[in-house]
């Protein structure tokens, strides 16, 4: 059998593998990046369709191409963002091979690199980069069993309102996700239940400018721990109809029921946190303190900004919240599917290396394995807070090609004569 041989190896062409083969080409060094579908499908086939990016074009893009024909303040589509990984791989020349699935991936007994298995071959590869993102598997809390007679599905799944059958819908987790799904099924004239647990709700704009634009001047974006306490606190915020501050009480009030975090199912009831006010009012110190922050900043640094009095009033907290609902039967209330927006978990099962602590997360230094020529990409607080970001990704590949090229210098090293004494 013959054996490819690849000196790095990338697997993943989404946004991560495609910022990996830049910096890679840019420093002269061959490589290969593998994808087991199509470029960045996950944005084709993994997400609903309605679904734009969270942040403006002019932000969400690498440094090197602009959208095109996309506004550069409005929110591209989810295709459209494919087609922008599709045309900067064909800009850069990256060498991708689609449809190739790595299998299993091992360390050489007594010399640098790794033996990796995939569905084309065996390749042998010196430096190996898992490009694949933290979006792998998709988690369903083990709530509600599967034969409960409810059309249960991940966010992931989701496609459109008129994928669900007829009748109510409860929507667990109200991060962008849930937000957003469950914004589209109230449009469509649903009757939504939704589930809000712990979260943040930025604004989307303020005084004229984007939310991520405030994230950046702030140096928000370069935070490399999470605030004690924040490390999986979902975000509330969208880019949907044009870009809107996600709010729950305005939910409420257009007949959408929040309830708190579901906890519980028993005898056809769900049982909810009574955390609902605390969660919303959570939220709400999160949007006020980027108001103060933003504010602050003007302040000191005397720009001239349109003031945005409206933007710190808070309506009253809708019925639901006053008076939370604990419990709920969902035949008597016409619930008859279950989105559950509850994040992703990643995936390294092919991975078969020493490289994970003891609850399987990767372990690294700014995406450097902890096994030598291994490395990590796209996930999030890799180096910073915008590191599983479409930009942040682009600059922690520059880092990590900078490194393997180091490394590559050291390997490459043979003693030459020069700087040798006599008799040495």
């Amino acid at each position: 059998m013959s054996i490819e041989r690849v000196e790095t190896l990338v697997v993943g062409a989404g946004q991560a593998g495609i910022a990996m083969s830049e910096h890679l080409s840019k420093s002269g060094m061959p490589h290969l990046v593998l994808e087991r579908h199509r470029i960045a499908e996950r944005w084709r086939s993994e997400r609903w369709d309605s679904l734009v990016a969270n942040g403006p074009a002019w932000h969400d893009r690498f440094p090197g191409m602009e959208f095109a024909g996309i506004d550069p303040d409005a929110f591209a589509p989810k295709e459209g963002v494919a087609d922008y990984f599709v045309a900067y791989a064909e800009r850069i020349a990256a060498p991708i091979r689609c449809g190739v699935e790595v299998k299993s991936v091992r360390s050489h007994g007594g010399r640098p690199g790794f033996h990796v298995e995939t569905s084309a071959g065996v390749i042998d590869a010196t430096y190996l980069v898992a490009a694949t993102g933290p979006f792998q598997r998709p988690v369903i809390p083990a709530v509600v069993p599967e034969d409960a007679g409810l059309f249960q599905i991940h966010s992931n799944a989701y496609r459109n309102p008129g994928q669900l059958p007829e009748g109510a819908v409860l929507v667990v987790g109200a991060g962008s996700s849930g937000a957003q799904i469950a914004d589209e099924l109230l449009r469509a004239g649903r009757r939504v239940f939704l589930s809000v647990g712990p979260h943040d709700r930025p604004p989307r704009g303020y005084r004229g400018r984007d939310f991520v634009w405030w994230l950046g001047v702030l140096g928000k974006w370069d935070a490399e721990t999470p605030p004690q306490g924040k490390e999986h606190v979902t975000i509330a915020v969208s880019g949907a109809y044009g870009g809107r501050t996600v709010d729950f009480r305005r939910f409420a009030e257009r007949g959408m029921t929040l309830v708190g975090r579901a906890e519980r199912f028993k005898d056809g009831a769900m049982s909810f946190a009574p955390d609902l006010a605390d969660n919303i009012a959570q939220g709400d110190a999160n949007y006020l303190s980027v108001l103060d922050e933003a504010d602050a900043f003007i302040a000191r640094n005397g720009l001239d900004l349109p003031e945005e009095r409206d933007a710190r009033n808070i309506g009253p907290d809708p019925d639901c919240v006053t008076d939370p609902v604990l419990e709920l039967n969902l035949r008597k209330a016409g619930i008859t599917s279950i989105i559950w927006a509850t994040g992703f978990a990643v995936d390294y099962s092919w991975l078969k290396l020493d490289a994970f602590d003891e609850k399987g997360r990767p372990k690294h230094r700014r995406g450097v394995s902890a096994v030598p020529g291994l490395y990590f990409l796209g996930l999030p607080w890799l180096s910073r807070r915008g590191s599983s970001f479409i930009w942040g990704v682009w600059h922690d590949a520059k880092y990590l090609a900078d490194h393997i090229s180091m490394q590559r210098g050291y390997l490459a090293y043979r003693p030459g004569g020069r700087g040798k004494t006599k008799g040495s």
